[in-house]
């Protein structure tokens, strides 16, 4: 058998990007990613939110509390919802989201982590 290189490895990795068009750090996820000719699927989330599956996956990775951002108004009342109530809120509040989020399978970052991306592609 023969042994396979970074970038065989990596083609094997189902990135999405989940972000908002107008942050420094979704583009800098999106650039970390074509640097390195690793694929994804861009999605506004602004636009086009998480399915509640994608979301389920999301909070199994990180935890509910690591997806909110306590910069936009609609934190405040967030905060205050029972813990039942937060993932439709979630749903139907997509500016809530601290962005990038993004999956790869069943692994899921918030925020740019470049050191945990790495690591993913060293796995695969």
């Amino acid at each position: 058998m023969q042994n396979s290189s970074y970038y065989d490895i990596i083609i094997f990795m189902n990135i999405q990007i989940f972000g908002k068009s107008k942050c420094f750090d979704t583009k800098k996820a999106e650039r970390y990613f074509k640097e390195r000719g690793i694929k994804f699927q861009a999605v506004d989330i602004l636009d086009k939110g998480l399915s509640r599956g994608e979301l389920n996956s999301v909070i199994a990775a990180v935890g509910i509390d690591a997806l909110v951002s306590d910069k936009v108004e609609e934190y405040h009342l967030f905060k205050l919802l029972l813990p039942d109530a937060k993932p439709e809120k979630l749903l139907e509040c997509p500016k809530l989201y601290k962005t990038p989020i993004v999956r790869n399978g069943k692994s899921a970052t918030v925020e740019y982590q470049p050191e945990i991306w790495k690591k993913w592609a060293n796995e695969k």
